[in-house]
């Protein structure tokens, strides 16, 4: 229990005030616990800090991989498909708690201490952006996408149903349920005009759509 409390603790701390700006007594004083305890836990603040990043990688993991379950495999209509999957991703992923966290961090302390980042960077966008990728290529195969490097093809995707939603967040502003859903729409709307399958008639985007060009 005063472990989670440590980290609860420790996770909000670094994320109002930064690494730098935090302190040991200041975690312990919102953790309701004394320093001494903290430090029976974790060696030092580095530690510490590497403990909080890492439990919310693995929180972030397993919502993340219960959403990759439900990537389209045999799409009836792939652009509706997966406007759908990448609004899960935005709204379970990408703009919940842990996910404003760490984007908070590395914005503020990634340049500063990149070593502290190794991790998420290895078992957080790497593994994601592999696992569409496998995914991407199955369609490919099914001849619903034209793609040539699904690993390419993966970060693209990313990018673009990210898109709006970054820049919601550097304007310091919480995208609402409409901006994820609209994003995520104009992201994969752009994404199958590059990768539909001019043979595959369900994989057109609506002529009518523009691309989402805020990456360009």
């Amino acid at each position: 229990m005063k472990r989670n409390s440590i980290l609860d603790a420790a996770a909000r701390t670094f994320c109002r005030d930064g690494f730098t700006g935090t302190s040991i007594d200041l975690i312990a004083a919102e953790a309701g616990v004394s320093r001494q305890t903290i430090y029976n836990h974790y060696r030092d603040k580095e530690m510490l800090f590497g403990a909080v990043v890492d439990e919310i990688i693995g929180r972030m993991n397993a919502v993340l991989y219960g959403i990759l379950a439900t990537f389209p495999e045999k799409p009836d209509n792939l652009e509706a498909d997966l406007v759908l999957f990448a609004t899960r991703l935005g709204k379970n992923c990408m703009c919940n708690q842990d996910g404003e966290f760490l984007r908070k961090l590395i914005q503020a302390e990634g340049e500063r201490y990149p070593e502290l980042f190794a991790i998420w960077r290895e078992n957080g966008p790497a593994r994601v952006w592999s696992a569409i990728a496998a995914r991407l290529a199955r369609l490919a195969h099914c001849g619903a996408l034209d793609i040539d490097d699904p690993d390419l093809a993966a970060r693209q995707f990313m990018a673009l149903i990210n898109t709006d939603l970054q820049f919601c967040g550097m304007l310091g502003e919480k995208p609402t349920e409409k901006q994820i859903e609209d994003g995520a729409r104009n992201g994969v709307r752009t994404f199958l005009r590059a990768f539909a399958s001019r043979g595959n008639p369900s994989t057109k985007a609506d002529p009518a759509v523009k691309p989402n060009m805020a990456l360009f």
